[in-house]
């Protein structure tokens, strides 16, 4: 983790994601019947599914999660795709809305990455929704230093994020990562990017953008 991941103690990055929940859930609360079946960032997911998997880890015990990787046969992308569906179609939008509020402060963690992967997965999570939709929610520039402060070659990788032969620069904040041509956005924009995000026109520019941009 980088110093500017290490500035942030874990009672304020533990504080930062339970604010992250609660206004996710307060912005889930405002969305119309349209925008809920709308697509959203996350290949193939509409913001419904995404609602529905942010939850997942509150929801399911791990004996459960082993049985649904099993069903899967293995494969932790059909599991958490399978679960999704299955949840968004299960669940109302009240429901969908509630489980993030009500679980402001569990100590979900994802199994590699430790709280500043559990801010980043909903932080980002929330962004799929927020940016297909065109609303103009800013993500606190705390949480999104934390996240920046994580990004690595590795981590990339991790999330199919091709960087290679451009270098990342924020525009409302001083950041880069990476090198070569530059590749100019908002800093929550570029998170989206180092998390493998294809985005909308409009958020990014410089002479790559055309390669990050979808639609």
């Amino acid at each position: 983790m980088s110093d500017t991941a290490r500035q942030q103690s874990p009672e304020a990055v533990k504080a930062a994601i339970a604010a992250e929940r609660r206004e996710l859930a307060d912005m889930l609360d405002t969305l119309r019947a349209e925008q809920w079946d709308a697509p959203s960032l996350c290949a193939g997911w509409t913001v419904r599914d995404v609602a529905a998997h942010m939850s997942l880890g509150f929801r399911y015990s791990l004996p459960r999660i082993a049985r649904e990787i099993i069903r899967a046969r293995g494969s932790l992308d059909r599991m958490t795709d399978h679960c999704a569906r299955a949840d968004a179609a299960a669940y109302s939008t009240a429901e969908l809305a509630s489980f993030l509020r009500d679980n402001a402060h569990h100590p979900w963690k994802p199994p590699v990455g430790g709280i500043a992967a559990a801010l980043g997965h909903d932080v980002v999570h929330g962004l799929d929704i927020t940016v297909p939709l065109g609303l103009d929610r800013e993500v606190p520039e705390d949480r999104v230093r934390v996240l920046l402060g994580t990004v690595t070659p590795r981590t990339a990788r991790f999330f199919r994020a091709d960087l290679d032969g451009v270098q990342l620069r924020a525009t409302d904040m001083d950041w880069t990562f990476g090198t070569g041509a530059p590749l100019s956005g908002r800093a929550q924009d570029l998170l989206l990017v180092a998390y493998g995000r294809g985005l909308p026109p409009g958020h990014l520019t410089g002479p790559q953008a055309p390669r990050f941009t979808t639609g």
